[in-house]
C-alpha cells in the first residue's frame, strides 16, 4: 500500500518532468526556425532529433492527419520521378530530402498539437520571439550597425538568407498580436501596439513587395473575421474603431519612416508594380509562358532547379514549380493539399473552440502565402509547414471533438 502510494507521485512528477521537457523542445524548435542563414541550420538539426524521438516516444498520427502525410509523400515521390529525367543530378537529393523533413514537420506539428493543444500558444509565443529578436538583427543590419550582417541588396533580411522570406515570416506573429490587441485585455494595449509597430517597422524594411501585400491582407482579413464572428454590436463597433485606429498609428509610423530618404527612396523603387526583372525579355512573366509551355510538354518533369539552370533564374511560382520540379504527380499532390487545407480549415474557421484565435491567425496567413506563391517559391520556407501542422492540427483536434459529441449523444 504504502509502496503504491510512494510511486503514484513519482509517477506524476516524471509525466510533469516530460511534458515541460517537451513543451521546451517544441518550444526552442520554432524558435529556431526564424534563424536560417545557413543549411543545414540548427532549426533542422533540432527538428530531426526531436521529431525522431517524439515518434519512438510513442507520438501517434491520427487518421485524420493521415491525408496530410500521404499527400506530401506524393509530393516527395513526384520530385524523384522528376529526378529521373535529369542528366546530372547534381545536390537534387539533398534537395529532395529537405522537402521531405520539411514535409515531417508539418505532419509532426499537427500531430503534437493534437496530442497536447495547449501547444498552440506555445508556438505562437516562440514564433514571436523569434520574430522580435529577427527582426532586431535585420533593423540592426540596415541602419549600418552590424558590419553588413543581417542584410541583402540594402534590405534587412534578419537572420535569413533572402528578405523575400524574413518578411513574411513576421506576418504571423504581428498578425497574431493585432488579434489580441482586438480581443486582448485593454490593460496589454500598449505592448501589443509596441509589438506590432516593431515588427511593421521590420517588415517595411524588407522591402518585400509579398511581404507588405500578405501583412496588409492578413491584418484586413484578421479584422474582417472577427467583425462577422462576432453577434455583439458593442464588439463590433470595437473591432471597427480599433482596426481603423491600428490602421491609422500603422500608417503614420510608416510615414515617419519614409520621411529617412534612404528608406523612402527604396521605398518608391521597390513599391513599383512591375520590376526590370519582372517584365524584361526574359523576366519572371515571360519565364512563366516558357515555363508553363515546357511543362505541358514534360508531364515527368525536368529535375529540381533545371528550369533556373537553364534560363538564370529559378521559376518564382509555386505551381510552375510544383510542375517541373515535382512532375505532374507532385503538382496534382501539391493542389490537392492546398484546397483540402483551405475547405477543410475554412469548415471549422468559426467555431468556438479554445484553439480558434490561433487557427484564424495561421489559416488567414496560410491563404495569404498561396497568394504569394504565385510569384515566388515557398516550397522550402520553413514556416510554411509549421502554417500547414498548425492548421491540420486543428482539423484533427475538431474531428476529435466531433467524436466525442457524437459519442456522448448516441
Amino acid at each position: 500500500m504504502n509502496g503504491n502510494a510512494h510511486a503514484l507521485p513519482a509517477e506524476i512528477v516524471n509525466a510533469k518532468l516530460i511534458s515541460i521537457i517537451g513543451t521546451a523542445a517544441v518550444f526552442f524548435g520554432v524558435f529556431l526556425s526564424g534563424f536560417v542563414i545557413n543549411e543545414p541550420a540548427p532549426y533542422e538539426l533540432l527538428m530531426a532529433g526531436l521529431i525522431g524521438v517524439a515518434f519512438i516516444c510513442g507520438l501517434k498520427i491520427p487518421a485524420s492527419i493521415a491525408p496530410l502525410l500521404m499527400l506530401l509523400m506524393l509530393f516527395v515521390i513526384g520530385g524523384m520521378i522528376a529526378m529521373t529525367q535529369m542528366a546530372d543530378i547534381r545536390d537534387t537529393p539533398l534537395y529532395l530530402a529537405v522537402s521531405f523533413f520539411l514535409s515531417l514537420t508539418a505532419v509532426f506539428f499537427a500531430a503534437v498539437l493534437v496530442a497536447r493543444p495547449d501547444l498552440f500558444r506555445v508556438i505562437f509565443l516562440a514564433w514571436t520571439l523569434a520574430a522580435m529578436v529577427t527582426g532586431l538583427l535585420g533593423m540592426l543590419g540596415y541602419f549600418g550597425l552590424t558590419g553588413g550582417r543581417f542584410t541583402l541588396y540594402d534590405r534587412a533580411a534578419g537572420a535569413f538568407k533572402d528578405p523575400n522570406v524574413f518578411g513574411p515570416y513576421l506576418v504571423l506573429p504581428a498578425t497574431y498580436l493585432f488579434h489580441r490587441l482586438m480581443t486582448g485585455n485593454p490593460l496589454k494595449m500598449p505592448l501589443y501596439v509596441g509589438a506590432i509597430l516593431f515588427l511593421s517597422l521590420a517588415i517595411l524594411l524588407s522591402f518585400s513587395r509579398g511581404a507588405w501585400g500578405l501583412y496588409f491582407f492578413s491584418l484586413a482579413t484578421v479584422a474582417g473575421a472577427l467583425f462577422i464572428q462576432s453577434t455583439s454590436g458593442a464588439f463590433r463597433l470595437r473591432i471597427a474603431v480599433m482596426a481603423v485606429m491600428a490602421g491609422l498609428v500603422i500608417g503614420i509610423a510608416a510615414m515617419v519612416a519614409l520621411q529617412i530618404p534612404a528608406i523612402a527612396d527604396l521605398f518608391v523603387q521597390r513599391a513599383q508594380l512591375v520590376q526590370d526583372y519582372d517584365g524584361a525579355r526574359l523576366g519572371r512573366f515571360a519565364r512563366y509562358t516558357i515555363g508553363f509551355e515546357l511543362a505541358m510538354e514534360r508531364p515527368l518533369g525536368i529535375g529540381a532547379l533545371v528550369f533556373g539552370r537553364m534560363y538564370g533564374e529559378d521559376t518564382h511560382n509555386i505551381w510552375l514549380k510544383t510542375l517541373l520540379d515535382y512532375s505532374w504527380l507532385g503538382f496534382a499532390a501539391y493542389l490537392t493539399l492546398i484546397v483540402w487545407t483551405i475547405a477543410g480549415g475554412f469548415r471549422i474557421l468559426f467555431r468556438d473552440r479554445p484553439w480558434q484565435p490561433f487557427l484564424l491567425c495561421a489559416y488567414t496567413v496560410l491563404i495569404g502565402h498561396v497568394l504569394l506563391g504565385t510569384v515566388i517559391d515557398t516550397n522550402h520556407w520553413r514556416h510554411f509547414y509549421i502554417l500547414l501542422g498548425i492548421i491540420w492540427g486543428a482539423m484533427a483536434l475538431e474531428a476529435r471533438h466531433q467524436r466525442a459529441a457524437a459519442a456522448a449523444s448516441a
